[in-house]
């Protein structure tokens, strides 16, 4: 008996490739394009309707990012594998996506040969990531955690992590993009440092960040 082709679902907001992606997929054995959305929004709710065993994700989408998308994805469907596929190779958005539960992390203009075994992998339970990518991760958790997590055990992995970019001069709104995250949410974080941390202002945060070694 056959095994079942592995269900994937595209989303990307470029239609050329997203359908250019979605039609050479479908051309592959095993694999079973199942729907194609150009939104994150639409990708959540058809990913939730269909449940793949793959959504191939973009990031940069209009309305909800897919590092969002992915969030609010397996936040109600876990089992979905999440298999990001963009532009982006900075660090920032490779471990954001991670934290966000992405299973795989490839760059547009990776072969098709590539793209159809990491999808299989990711199908599998697996993760992949490319080479390049694989190298800054193992590099990222070879380095051990950041002190801020000794320095400051009074704050979340967020409010660290938001420490960190304030005490290296970031503003609310770079903090938000760097993280996929709305203004408003940045905002709330940053007031609950300043309590947590007892000062007054974002000033006095960033000298008690980098007396500590933060932000360098």
């Amino acid at each position: 008996m056959a095994e079942e082709p592995v269900r994937v679902l595209v989303a990307d907001d470029h239609p050329i490739f997203r359908d250019g992606l979605a039609v050479l997929l479908g051309s592959v054995a095993g694999i079973k394009v199942v729907g194609t959305a150009a939104t994150g929004i639409e990708a959540v709710e058809l990913a939730l309707a269909e449940r793949p065993d793959v959504v191939v994700m973009d990031v940069q989408m209009p309305g909800l990012n897919g590092i969002e998308a992915t969030r609010r994805l397996l936040a109600a469907a876990p089992s979905v594998g999440v298999l990001v596929l963009t532009m982006s190779e900075d660090d920032g958005t490779v471990f954001t996506a991670v934290r966000a539960g992405a299973r795989g992390y490839l760059v547009k203009g990776a072969e098709q040969e590539e793209i159809v075994r990491a999808i299989h992998t990711v199908a599998s339970g697996g993760a992949v990531f490319g080479a390049a990518l694989a190298v800054r991760i193992a590099e990222f958790f070879a380095a051990g955690p950041p002190g801020a997590s000794t320095v400051f055990p009074e704050l979340t992995a967020r409010e660290r992590e938001i420490l960190e970019l304030l005490a290296a001069g970031r503003s609310n709104a770079q903090i938000a993009q760097a993280l996929f995250l709305s203004q408003k949410t940045i905002r709330n974080n940053v007031s609950n440092v300043f309590a947590k941390l007892q000062v007054a202002d974002r000033a006095e945060a960033i000298v008690r960040a980098r007396e500590a070694g933060l932000g360098r």
